[in-house]
């Protein structure tokens, strides 16, 4: 055990969070999401929601400023905003990082998706919830 780690942040995630290059990303999955069929390996985050995860991860991780957006949501087909994405919003403002947005259609996003680092499969029952990190450097 190590001091200062969140709990919600297993070995692996933390392992895979260190292995990450400049321009990797890696996605933050809701329940519904086809994970395991994505394609990159899959750490389960089960019974975690994404905020929490999102949360622990920003306190390590830097996001991408060289290189446009380095957050993307996936966007419903039609409708307003998700609600959770306020949640996002603020999560990312707590992290003092700059932030830059894209929203992507669903399969816009699978394919995105499938060419990331890793997936963090979380129990996040909030619909549209996925979301992808762009890794920057540590400054």
């Amino acid at each position: 055990m190590l001091k200062n780690i969140p709990s919600i942040i297993s070995p692996e995630l933390m392992k895979a969070l260190m292995q990450m290059g400049h321009g990797d990303e890696i996605v933050l999955t809701d329940g519904n999401y086809p994970s395991c069929s994505a394609g990159p390996p899959v750490i389960r985050a089960d019974g975690h929601g994404i905020p929490e995860l999102l949360s622990a991860i920003l306190a390590f991780f830097p996001l991408d400023v060289a290189s446009g957006n380095n957050v993307i949501f996936m966007k419903p087909n039609q409708g307003k905003n998700p609600p959770i994405w306020s949640k996002y919003k603020e999560i990312l403002k707590k992290s003092k990082q700059i932030y830059s947005i894209e929203k992507l259609e669903r399969f816009e996003f699978y394919e995105r998706a499938s060419h990331t680092y890793r997936i963090v499969a979380s129990s996040e029952q909030a619909l549209y919830a996925n979301i992808i990190l762009k890794k920057g450097v540590v400054e």
